[in-house]
This record gives structure tokens, C-alpha cells and sequence, in this order.
């Protein structure tokens, strides 16, 4: 941590304990931007609404656009529910082997094989962290 007499001698620095650079600052109570628009948004809001639901009604198709994407917004892909044997027997490498082999055999769809390879990697940090764990604790033991 810097002294005070070292924060002094760099110009346009503020340290703890100086005056402030702007002693008069922005008087309490006033309310900055984002308040007052908030406030005017929390008011009138309602109203907004209004005057784009009644602009779209109107044939308004920018206000159309912006009103539907508020009441239903744009659909996310999702997968298919797929069925798929997956033996958790083997290592997790042999595993994302058979996701591999299962889409190149066309039962799963690519988007499908990435995600679930992307959870085993996901497993596979996981398992590591916990192995680093169990290995820290038999070597803290070991010291004792």
C-alpha cells in the first residue's frame, strides 16, 4: 500500500484523507437520468403500451414487430427426444466414442452428439477435481 506523501506527488490522484476535488459535488435529492425516465416509464407505462399496441393495430408493422416479439418471443431450437443406450460402464473416452459412432450412424443429430460429448467433458473436469481433492487430503494426512 502507497503512503499518502507518495499519492501527493502524482497529480490528478485521489487518495483517502484528501479534500475533495469537487467539494460542492451534485446536491442531494437530485435525480440523475435513468431515475427520471424510470419514474416516467413506471408513470406513463401503461400508456406506452397502448400507443404501440394501437399503432400495430393500425398497420404500424415496426410497432407490430416489437409488440409480438414482447408477447411471444422468437422460438429457441430444441433438440428431439431421442433414445440411446449409453453404457456408463466404460471410461468416459470409450463413451464419447459411442456418441460418435451413434451419430455417424445417423441416431443422433449432430447438435444432439455435441452436448452430450460437451457433458461428459463436463463430468470429466468434475471427476478431476474431486480425484485432486482426495489426493490433497491423503498427502495433508500424510504430513500430519
Amino acid at each position: 500500500m502507497t503512503d499518502a506523501s507518495t499519492d501527493e506527488a502524482k497529480p490528478g490522484h485521489w487518495f483517502p484523507g484528501m479534500p475533495s476535488p469537487n467539494p460542492k459535488g451534485r446536491p442531494r435529492g437530485i435525480i440523475d437520468k435513468r431515475q427520471r425516465l424510470q419514474k416516467i416509464f413506471s408513470d406513463k407505462g401503461e400508456a406506452l403500451v397502448q400507443t404501440a399496441v394501437d399503432a400495430a393495430l393500425a398497420g404500424d408493422m415496426q410497432a407490430l414487430s416489437m409488440s409480438l416479439a414482447r408477447l411471444a418471443p422468437p422460438l429457441k431450437s430444441t433438440g428431439e427426444r431421442v433414445e440411446f443406450d449409453l453404457d456408463t460402464e466404460l471410461p468416459l473416452s470409450g463413451q464419447a466414442n459411442q456418441i460418435l459412432l451413434a451419430v455417424s450412424e445417423g441416431k443422433l443429430d449432430v447438435d444432439t452428439g455435441r452436448a452430450l460429448i460437451a457433458c461428459i467433458n463436463s463430468v470429466a473436469g468434475i471427476r478431476a477435481v474431486e480425484e485432486l481433492e482426495e489426493r490433497i487430503i491423503v498427502l495433508e494426512a500424510k504430513a500430519i
